[in-house]
């Protein structure tokens, strides 16, 4: 019999009612779309170039960007009675998907998702929890439904570690990986030491050339010098990274491609420049940074002036 102490009890009172509002897809069901994920996946039938959603797309038309969504963090308040009961620990354990028909071009699909289930406490490998599967189902336009969806997750208390076990040694903070040297790029790394840019030169044609090599890729020459570079550039393109972490890097990290002024192209970190203030074309520079005693590395920032 269920009473105030089983945490499973608030959760059953809400199966059957919505974990967050209906969510209605962004988009129509369009075929640029349908190609992107085709192309991805490897998926060459041709119903798919001609009006017919893949059936496994289903999910992809109600997905949103990569934002914190407040209705789904309201709406799975009914795992906290079992946070509250040191159930803090969760899992998602298995996801099953049911097609009923493809979709077709112009069909705009929403989403419910309601608790279907909570299960007695079970006892598993992770510690003692609760299953809990919340039902998702697409609909279209006039309320047919096209596919269900079953996402599972456990709600567990983890299981204490043992009492032999020793308390964790702080280590000390992972140094940075210092850059593979060899004969062909010695001379970049000497000189970033040294505070200067330089970059490989063939002195067959003249081609400047960045990651360096033995050869020249225009006329195959073997013969090169260098020269310094400005050091000035605008931005080509970039990534930030945000996950996962790796020591001893700051998230989230810029990483840019650089146009040179000079003609070639440069990777770098950037440093002290905002993620949402990146934007193609704007003037950088390097400046060479002292990391840890030792250790020089070269670094995109705003170019003066830019």
């Amino acid at each position: 019999m269920e009473n105030a102490a089983d945490p499973a009890a608030e959760a059953r009172a809400a199966v059957g009612l919505a974990v967050w509002p209906a969510r209605a897809a962004r988009e129509p069901v369009n075929q640029p779309m349908i190609n992107a994920w085709c192309d991805a996946i490897g998926e060459a039938n041709p119903r798919y170039r001609a009006g017919l959603a893949p059936a496994a797309m289903l999910p992809v038309w109600t997905m949103r960007k990569f934002t914190p969504d407040p209705a789904r963090v309201e709406g799975m308040a009914i795992l906290q009675p079992f946070d509250a009961a040191g159930y803090v620990g969760v899992a998602a354990t298995n996801l099953e998907q049911e097609y009923l028909r493809e979709l077709r071009l112009g069909e705009r699909v929403t989403e419910e998702a309601r608790l279907e289930s909570v299960s007695d406490e079970k006892k598993t490998g992770l510690g003692n929890g609760f299953f809990l599967t919340i039902l998702h189902e697409f609909r279209v336009e006039g309320g047919e439904v096209v596919g269900r969806m079953r996402f599972r997750i456990l709600k567990f208390r983890a299981r204490e570690a043992a009492a032999t076990a020793q308390p964790a040694v702080a280590a000390a903070p992972p140094g940075r990986l210092r850059p593979p040297v060899n004969r062909d790029n010695a001379f970049f790394w000497e000189g970033i030491a040294a505070g200067r840019l330089l970059v490989q030169r063939c002195t067959g044609c003249g081609t400047l050339r960045h990651p360096p090599g033995p050869m020249c890729p225009q006329c195959q020459s073997l013969d090169w010098d260098t020269v310094q570079s400005s050091g000035r550039g605008t931005l080509y393109s970039f990534v930030v990274a945000h996950h996962p972490p790796i020591p001893p890097f700051e998230y989230p990290l810029p990483i840019l491609l650089v146009d040179m002024e000079e003609g070639w192209r440069l990777v770098a970190n950037g440093r002290g420049i905002e993620p949402q203030a990146l934007a193609i074309g704007m003037p950088l520079a390097v400046e060479v940074v002292e990391v840890e005693p030792g250790l020089r590395l070269p670094f995109f920032v705003h170019a003066e002036g830019g």
